[in-house]
């Protein structure tokens, strides 16, 4: 619960006194994901899964047959019935970015396409590179900002809810469905730059919504834990959490420290905990971002 102006603020009503951040995140990310797949990959017949990967492999089949399907347009039909999906499920709350999002990358991919040039025509896996990271950027964007662009999105999202699979996992069951119908209509090459796309904008939105992994957290087992933790408070200048424990096999209890440092810090720890107790155990993890005293300032 947070307090302003004397009032007590829900965490649902701090989400809603932050629209103008969402939505302006939501439209830059529009707009990288538009300008990427017209750049990148619609021209080079790259399909990076969703519905934008049916959409051109739609598109070129009618093409053949002398038919003009603009893929904005053909987008914004197939997500009609998913929206339907969302309103049911996630209330008009939800609804109201996502109508945004879809009808935002449909305009944006269709008015975009006259003056955006084709990039990277002669080399397919540098167009499936940059149209992945570009169009993985644009998404994280919109998914930061709580918003989705429809199609696998939507579908990801709904089923995480009950499907114990990440929003990650879930885009690339559903993507690799339209793989195999790119390598129908494409061939098992193109095909195969799509996957590349897929796998690279998945990583990209990952990097987007969870940080650089730029900290380490490190878990401090030791007899001498009260000797350890001053010495991280002093030379390191971090502060330092124990947490009771107590081991499984001796039954024993003790203290586990538990720290968070920069990667530069890393050695120095090291050094420490050698020093002290060479026969400590120090587990150290990634952490995708800290936010606190030290780190960075919690903004809303």
């Amino acid at each position: 619960m947070t307090v302003t102006g004397g009032r007590k603020l829900s965490p649902n009503a701090i989400l809603r006194n932050r629209p103008l951040r969402d939505y302006t995140l939501i439209t830059i990310g529009i707009l990288l994901t538009g300008w990427g797949l017209d750049a990148f990959l619609i021209p080079n017949k790259i399909a990076a899964g969703g519905v934008s990967g049916l959409a051109t492999v739609f598109f070129y089949t009618a093409q053949d047959l002398g038919i003009t399907l603009p893929i904005g347009i053909q987008m914004l039909v197939m997500n009609v019935a998913l929206l339907f999906l969302a309103l049911r499920a996630r209330g008009w709350r939800y609804a109201a970015r996502t109508i945004y999002g879809i009808v935002g990358l449909s305009l944006a991919i269709d008015l975009l396409a006259p003056i955006t040039p084709q990039l990277a025509q002669h080399d397919l896996l540098l167009a499936a590179l940059y149209g992945g990271a570009v169009c993985g950027l644009g998404l994280g964007l919109v998914f930061k900002a709580g918003g989705n662009t429809g199609g696998t999105d939507i579908i990801a999202q709904l089923l995480s809810k009950r499907v114990p699979l990440g929003i990650g996992q879930l885009m690339l069951m559903v993507d690799a469905v339209v793989t195999v119908i790119a390598a129908i209509k494409f061939g098992p090459d193109l095909a195969l730059y799509g996957a590349v796309a897929i796998f690279v904008s998945g990583s990209t939105i990952d990097l987007v919504l969870e940080g650089l992994s730029v900290e380490k957290a490190a878990f401090i087992i030791s007899n001498e834990s009260e000797r350890i933790s001053s010495a991280i408070i002093t030379d390191l200048g971090r502060g330092c959490t124990a947490i009771s424990a107590r081991g499984v096999f001796s039954g024993q209890a003790r203290e586990m420290l538990f720290v968070v440092v920069s990667r530069t810090e890393i050695d120095a720890l090291k050094s420490i905990i050698n020093t002290l107790d060479p026969t400590a155990l120090l587990v150290i993890s990634d952490v995708h971002e800290a936010i606190g005293e030290g780190f960075k300032e919690m903004r809303q």
